[in-house]
């Protein structure tokens, strides 16, 4: 008997992680845009996005340029979320990171348009869609 109960709740650990990495917890959620400079504040201890909107069957792909100042933020993960059900339907990319400790840094956010594997733009069309759009995290 205390076997079957520890085998059923270990299913029920394992099944509750089955989802993958996903963040259920977007936290406060800051948009940017390509081309954008968007300034950002948040307390310590604070969880918060940065949402792009993204559209992969045309060729968008957020990327996080470099990780900030890890004493005042840390990069927990990348979500997407779709509008459609449909593979590549648009929707939005959020960057996810909690709050650290006073004081300032830049995030940056890549979209390499049309890119693949390369991660460069290789066409001149490619080039001219490519851009960063950067948030400026004042922590509190």
């Amino acid at each position: 008997m205390r076997r079957t109960a520890l085998g059923a709740l270990l299913a029920l650990l394992i099944a509750g992680c089955g989802a993958g990495s996903a963040v259920s917890n977007l936290g406060t959620v800051v948009k940017g845009a390509k081309g954008a400079t968007t300034q950002v504040s948040a307390t310590g201890g604070e969880r918060f996005s940065l949402a792009v909107a993204d559209n992969p069957s045309v060729g968008d792909s957020w990327t996080l340029v470099a990780v900030p100042d890890a004493t005042v933020a840390s990069f927990i993960s990348k979500e997407h979320h779709s509008q459609g059900d449909a593979p590549g339907s648009p929707g939005t990319s959020y960057f996810v990171f909690n709050a650290k400790h006073p004081g300032t840094t830049e995030i940056r956010l890549h979209d390499c348009w049309r890119c693949g594997q390369n991660k460069t733009p290789t066409t001149e069309d490619s080039k001219r869609q490519s851009g960063e759009a950067i948030f400026e995290l004042t922590v509190k």
